[in-house]
């Protein structure tokens, strides 16, 4: 857990060097006070202790500027706040929530439903065989939606894997380099292809595959994946580094592999 949520100090030292780098190099002690709720006089001793530290570099009067250490520490200590309130919405309020499950038979309202996640999508079962159970609260035919509440239990799940896979730019070869054996061997054996740059779309309309998007493919790909889905991704050589970017943030593991043939 963050040491952010453990200790009121640790709390407001963060909000104060977040401060310092929104307003950096020139800061406002006062403003910074006004915005976190302490003094000025508070905000000295923790800007005189991040210099200390060596979070903060003083570069003037009332010149700051946040260092690499001290980006490092915020992303960490953001991080572990993020995973906390995952876990809170994820376990704890999913409890009294209502969410929507496709029916795999029959169900009544108030009937008690077994949760089981396929294909990235929530199922809802009748009865009550687990180890994810809730109730029913609507009716619904097989293949409708169907509303559940009272979640208990954990759903089985295992993360899906994320394979990112380069095309060249156009200019040395684009979608004509790629080897459209190893791609559509790749495509293939998984559960959902997305693709990233125009190069990617090309190469795969080659193997006669259409993505199933063709913007924000890293995020569909972390999400998917978070889901136990199977996902490659087909980028340009300009569009991986946003991709894989966007799959770290999302703590996302994959495998970056060459489509370019022999």
């Amino acid at each position: 857990m963050s040491r952010a949520l453990a200790d009121k100090r640790t709390a407001t030292r963060l909000r104060v060097l977040v401060e310092i780098a929104d307003r950096q190099p020139a800061v406002s002690q006062g403003e910074i006070a006004d915005a976190v709720g302490v003094t000025s006089q508070a905000v000295s001793e923790y800007i005189r202790d991040l210099v200390d530290d060596g979070f903060v570099e003083k570069e003037g009067r009332s010149r700051y500027r946040v260092t690499k250490e001290g980006v490092d520490w915020l992303f960490r200590e953001v991080k572990a706040i993020r995973r906390f309130t995952d876990r809170v919405t994820e376990d704890v309020l999913q409890s009294v929530q209502e969410d929507a499950a496709l029916a795999t038979d029959r169900i009544e309202a108030d009937e008690t439903v077994t949760l089981s996640l396929r294909e990235g999508l929530l199922h809802a079962t009748p009865g009550d065989a687990g180890p994810a159970t809730g109730v029913a609260t609507t009716t619904a035919e097989a293949g409708e939606d169907v509303s559940v509440t009272g979640f208990e239990g954990v759903i089985e799940m295992s993360p899906g894997s994320v394979r990112v896979y380069q095309v060249p730019r156009a200019r040395n070869g684009g979608s004509r380099a790629v080897d459209g054996d190893v791609l559509a061997s790749a495509v293939a054996a998984t559960d959902l292809v997305v693709a990233a740059g125009v190069e990617a779309v090309a190469a795969l309309r080659r193997i006669e595959v259409e993505p199933a998007v063709s913007v924000a493919a890293g995020t569909v790909a972390s999400e998917a994946a978070t889901k136990g889905q199977d996902v490659v991704v087909v980028a340009s050589v300009d569009e991986v580094g946003r991709v894989t970017d966007t799959l770290r943030d999302g703590d996302v593991t994959y495998e970056l592999l060459d489509a370019i043939g022999e």
